[in-house]
C-alpha cells in the first residue's frame, strides 16, 4: 500500500463536502457509503496478511507523504465543520438535509479527527502530539489524550479499563461506561501526576482541565458569534464522532482479556489481546487502524508497518460491517460468541471467561 491508497480517505472528506450542498437524501451520501457499500464490498475484498519486508519497513517510515497524509486531515476536518455551521447560520441546511449534514460531519470527526488524533498522539514530537490535540478539540474529547495513552494502553484487555468491552456487554451500554469512565480515569491520571509533583489538581496545569475549559470556551464562542443554534450542531457532531470512537473500541476489545499474575498484575500485552482485522478497505480507510493487535502490542509503531500476526484472533468482516452489527446486539454477541471460542482453543492457553 503506497502512501498513494491512503488519499481514499480524503475521497470520504470530499464526499462530505459535496453532500453539505445537497438536499433531502443525497446528504446522507457518506454514511450509506461508509456502512452500506462498504461491508457489502469487503465480503469480497478480505485483504491480505502479507507483511512488509525489513527493506520495505525501512523506506515507508522515510517517506514523508504518510505523515503528511495525516497532517491533511487538520484543514480538510477544520474546513467541514466550519461549512456545515455557516450552511446551518445562513439557513441553507434545514430538515432531512439538516439531519444527513450532522451525520456525514459527525462521522468524519470520528473517522478523520480522533482516529487521526490518535495515531498522532502516539508519536513522541511536539508537533505531531499538538496536532493531535488539535484534531481532538474538534471532537470535544481532547482528554481522550491523557487516557488513551497513559490509561487504555495500561489497561487494556482488563475490567479496569472502561473501553476494553466485557463479554456479553451491549454497545449501548459500552457507550456509557467508556465515555464517562474514560473522563474519570484521564482526570486521575493528571491528578496524580500534578500531585506526585506537588502541583494541584485544579490548576491550569492539569491537562484534562485545560482542554475542558478551552472546548466549553469555544462552545460558547460559537454561540456567542453564530448562535446558540450552530453550538448545538457542533456539539451533536462530535457527540457522533465520540459514538463512532467508542462503538470502534467496543470492537477492538469486545471480550478479550489479559490473564492476572500472582503479584496482582497483568500478563504484558500481546496481539491476541485486540481484534484483529486485515480487510482492505477498512485499513486504508482509517489509515490501518484495524491491524490493531500489533497497534496494542506495539503502540510506538507508526501506521504505515503495522503488521498482520497469525497468532491475534481475526475478526469476521472489516470495522465498518462489525460496526453496524454492533448495533444489533444479539446478533453481534452470536457472532462474536462463536469468535471469542474459536480464540480461547486458539489464541489462548486458559478459558476466556463467560459472561456474567
Amino acid at each position: 500500500m503506497p502512501p498513494i491508497q491512503y488519499l481514499a480517505v480524503y475521497v470520504l472528506v470530499a464526499l462530505g463536502y459535496a453532500s453539505l450542498f445537497w438536499q433531502g437524501p443525497a446528504t446522507f451520501a457518506l454514511p450509506v457509503l461508509v456502512f452500506g457499500l462498504i461491508p457489502v464490498a469487503e465480503h469480497f475484498l478480505p485483504g491480505t496478511k502479507r507483511n512488509f519486508t525489513p527493506d520495505e519497513e525501512k523506506e515507508r517510515l522515510g517517506n514523508p507523504w504518510f505523515d503528511a497524509l495525516l497532517f491533511l486531515a487538520i484543514p480538510s476536518l477544520y474546513g467541514v465543520v466550519a461549512l456545515l455551521l455557516w450552511r446551518v447560520e445562513t439557513g441553507a441546511m434545514t430538515g432531512l438535509s439538516l439531519l444527513g449534514g450532522v451525520a456525514s460531519v459527525g462521522l468524519l470527526i470520528g473517522a478523520i479527527g480522533i482516529n487521526v488524533g490518535h495515531e498522532l498522539g502516539h508519536r513522541p514530537g511536539l508537533l505531531h502530539q499538538r496536532a493531535s490535540k488539535a484534531l481532538l478539540f474538534t471532537a470535544l474529547y481532547m482528554h481522550f489524550f491523557v487516557e488513551h495513552n497513559r490509561g487504555h494502553h495500561m489497561r487494556v484487555a482488563t475490567d479496569e479499563d472502561p473501553a476494553s468491552a466485557r463479554r456479553g456487554d451491549w454497545v449501548y451500554g459500552h457507550w456509557v461506561r467508556s465515555i464517562i469512565g474514560g473522563l474519570r480515569s484521564a482526570w486521575s491520571l493528571e491528578a496524580t501526576r500534578l500531585e506526585r509533583r506537588g502541583g494541584s489538581r485544579w490548576s491550569l496545569r492539569n491537562e484534562v482541565l485545560r482542554g475542558l475549559l478551552l472546548e466549553g470556551a469555544a462552545v460558547v464562542a460559537v454561540a456567542a458569534l453564530l448562535s446558540p443554534f450552530a453550538a448545538a450542531v457542533w456539539v451533536t457532531c462530535a457527540l457522533l464522532g465520540i459514538l463512532t470512537l467508542e462503538t470502534v473500541n467496543y470492537v477492538e476489545h469486545y471480550g478479550l482479556r489479559r490473564e492476572a499474575k500472582e503479584n496482582g498484575r497483568f500478563e504484558r500485552v500481546r496481539p491476541h489481546h485486540s481484534w484483529n482485522s486485515n480487510h482492505t478497505l477498512g485499513r486504508v480507510l482509517l489509515f490501518d487502524l484495524s491491524r490493531h493487535s500489533d497497534h496494542h502490542a506495539n503502540p510506538r509503531r507508526p501506521f504505515p508497518v503495522l503488521r498482520h500476526f497469525d497468532d491475534a484472533p481475526q475478526l469476521p468482516t472489516g470495522y465498518p460491517g462489525m460496526m453496524v452489527l454492533s448495533l444489533f446486539p444479539p446478533l453481534f454477541t452470536g457472532v462474536m460468541e462463536r469468535e471469542l471460542s474459536r480464540a480461547e482453543r486458539e489464541y489462548f492457553d486458559r478459558e476466556v471467561p463467560a459472561a456474567a
